[in-house]
């Protein structure tokens, strides 16, 4: 199992208000839920109007497949704001779990 996590900086010079600011994230975030049902939030520059860091998720039985579908949720991204910058980061599981690693007790 691999898990990614990647870190959006977006400018949104369009945007003069707050409520501006929201409604395009909101827009964007539904999007990419729907598009590749990944986890993503607003993690950062929430009391600026012009920029704004999302924070994604994805888990994956392939690395490779991770890292792909990760660069298409930031390009997708990208196709509707302007990113100033990207951070990722991928951490594999391969030991499955033991049942008692989750509590779980027969």
């Amino acid at each position: 199992m691999t898990v990614g996590v990647a870190r959006i900086t977006l400018f949104l010079p369009e945007s003069h208000s707050l409520k501006e600011k929201r409604m395009v994230l909101r827009r964007i975030k539904d999007r990419v839920r729907d598009k590749f049902n990944a986890a993503i939030a607003e993690v950062g520059e929430q009391d600026l109007w012009q920029r704004s860091s999302l924070g994604l998720a994805l888990v994956g039985n392939d690395r490779r497949f991770v890292e792909s579908a990760l660069d298409e949720v930031v390009r997708f991204v990208g196709s509707f704001v302007e990113t100033t910058n990207v951070e990722r980061e991928f951490t594999s599981y391969n030991q499955p779990l033991a049942h008692n690693d989750l509590g779980w007790q027969p």
